[in-house]
């Protein structure tokens, strides 16, 4: 298998982990420590998009315009790609713990702001403080666990950070169920988010740094005292004498313990064969659509015919538990399976669900109820002008009652049956609020169908593909595949590729909805899914039950795979042969 792996290392790598953590505690309370900066980035992706139904009710500004929904949630992203760019030039220069700190403190303040926003404007403000720290946070908190964690578990315990992601998603739903009938509602999710920031910095004070930083700085003493901590007596001595080697290596070839800029980035090949495995995971983990699931869940299950806010919200919190549960899975499975195969699977079965949820879309949007003329006379003052004026209005259904803009419409379904014909009429609260007076339901974002349940299957199905895989391999080979003297900077640079490519998608995915459908852009997905699939298979190496510093010495020996149906017989062992 590439990489030489170690005979062994994959046979009771879950039992392993348990076992050494329940010995040694220290190296799970640095592992849970700084997983909260994965709980603060999941929570901030979950609860935004509960939040944003409620911002819309309280803002008509926001209700109207979807680019104003889109720069709510986008901006936190904004913040996040600054967070993440100098997050990099941070964790080299200050040291791992140093920078979750300011990260902690960021999205502190931009927790208050948020609660305390008076209009839209503060709000976004707010978000990007938010955004400054998750991205800050994303790119750090792996790369200290992975540095204060032993190979044969290193896997496993950067996982724990993918799964507070996911759990913090979780939480975060909860939460909005949890204060939907509260006074402030949305203010209340977006402020408690303060909280776990607050508990990471208190933590992280009494943390010390990571050993391979300190080491790296010269600190040898401090790190050897952190590493005792860390590894069993019998192993102790041969990690320090490999970090020693590995610095030592590093220092010899490059004839300076700091000067590191891009072009030298480029010119050295272990770097550059990382960075083309590793930001290509963080932007694929991106543009196959998982954060248009997570921000705007809520928005697809009513796209997907349900009306409720109450009911979008519950279903969504199905969809990140399944999320969570995943993590979960990939915890037992990274170093056992391995991160390649586990990413192979999961891509496999992402596209599958994507092809799902594209078929489900388009026979809904081509089977919505009628809009009736008798139906819609009942609401005479409120009629659509669009469909009053129209030539073809016995032509008109759901879709093209909302698609109507001068001014935006609603679907006021039948009282009767809601597949049935119903009213096509203007829409504001006053209007939604007598629709619902008489026991029917008020469709705004999507049309009532028959087939809304089978959405739902696609977006379990999504999320139980891939969160285990693609969720957080990403993060793991991020953590792990980068030479020492340039592990803060690769991973700032591939978090912040992550971060604009999460951008891209969160700005785009409702206008896309719009402008070409919902089936069609979840046909996209999955077009990007294959290209993702044949990626993995031709350039992300096998990295599991390595030492960090021998993934190094593989990267140096390892060429492109394009042949990739062909098995791989050059291991490490045999490159380094003479």
């Amino acid at each position: 298998m590439e990489g030489g792996i170690h005979g062994g290392a994959d046979a009771s790598a879950f039992r392993e982990c348990f076992s050494l953590t329940r010995k040694n505690p220290f190296v799970l309370r640095l592992a849970f420590s700084a997983g909260i900066g994965g709980l603060l980035f999941g929570y901030d992706t979950g609860v935004i998009s509960g939040a944003l139904l409620y911002i819309r009710d309280e803002f008509a500004s926001v209700d109207r315009k979807t680019v104003l929904q889109e720069s709510i949630v986008s901006m936190a992203l904004a913040g996040a790609i600054i967070g993440a760019a100098i997050g990099g030039w941070m964790n080299d220069r200050f040291g791992r713990r140093r920078a979750l700190l300011i990260a902690d403190a960021l999205f502190f303040i931009g927790a208050v702001v948020m609660a305390a926003a008076p209009g839209p404007a503060l709000l976004i403000v707010g978000r990007v403080f938010v955004g400054l720290g998750v991205g800050m946070a994303s790119m750090t908190a792996p790369l200290y666990i992975s540095e204060a964690s032993p190979a044969k578990i290193r896997g496993a315990l950067v996982s724990t950070n993918g799964f507070l992601i996911t759990g913090g998603q979780f939480l975060s739903y909860l939460i909005n169920l949890a204060f939907t009938k509260a006074p402030g509602t949305w203010r209340w999710m977006l402020g408690i988010a303060g909280l776990p920031a607050l508990l990471q910095f208190i933590l992280m004070i009494l943390l010390p740094e990571s050993p391979r930083w300190l080491y790296r700085k010269g600190r040898e003493e401090e790190a050897k005292v952190i590493l005792r901590k860390i590894y069993p007596e019998n192993q102790v001595e041969q990690e320090i004498q490999d970090l020693k080697e590995s610095v030592e290596a590093e220092i010899r070839e490059e004839g300076s313990t700091e000067k590191i800029n891009i072009i030298k980035l480029l010119k050295t090949k272990t770097v550059r064969r990382g960075l083309v495995a590793g930001v290509g995971l963080q932007i694929f983990q991106q543009f196959v659509g998982i954060n248009t699931v997570m921000y705007y869940s809520p928005t697809i299950v009513q796209l997907a015919g349900f009306a409720s806010n109450q009911t979008a919200l519950l279903l969504s919190l199905i969809t990140a538990g399944l999320n969570a549960g995943g993590s979960i899975v990939s915890i037992y499975f990274i170093d056992r399976t391995g991160r390649k195969k586990l990413v192979i699977i999961s891509l496999i079965g992402v596209m599958i669900s994507l092809g799902l949820l594209s078929a489900v879309f388009q026979v809904s949007t081509t089977h919505s109820p009628m809009v009736s003329t008798t139906e819609t006379n009942g609401f005479s003052d409120y009629t659509c002008p669009d469909y009053s004026s129209a030539a073809n209005s016995g032509a008109w259904d759901c879709m093209k009652c909302l698609k109507a803009t001068s001014p935006d419409c609603g679907f006021c379904a039948s009282a009767t049956n809601k597949l049935l014909p119903g009213a096509c009429i203007i829409s504001n609260d006053t209007v939604k609020e007598l629709c619902q007076k008489q026991s029917r339901s008020w469709y705004r974002e999507g049309c009532p169908s028959r087939y809304g349940w089978l959405a739902l299957i696609g977006l379990a199905l999504y999320i139980i593909f891939f969160s285990p895989g693609m969720g957080t391999v990403p993060w793991v080979v991020n953590s792990e595949i980068y030479p020492l003297r340039f592990r803060g900077v690769c991973g700032g640079i591939a978090a912040t590729a992550c971060w604009i490519s999460n951008l891209i998608v969160a700005q785009s995915f409702l206008s896309l909805t719009k402008a070409i459908g919902t089936s069609w852009t979840f046909l996209i997905f999955g077009v990007v899914s294959v290209v993702a699939l044949i990626f993995v298979l031709v350039c992300v190496p096998e990295t599991k039950g390595l030492p960090i510093e021998e993934i190094e010495k593989m990267l140096e020996f390892r060429a492109l795979h394009f042949r990739f149906w062909e098995k791989r017989s050059d291991t490490l062992e045999k490159n380094q042969a003479p």
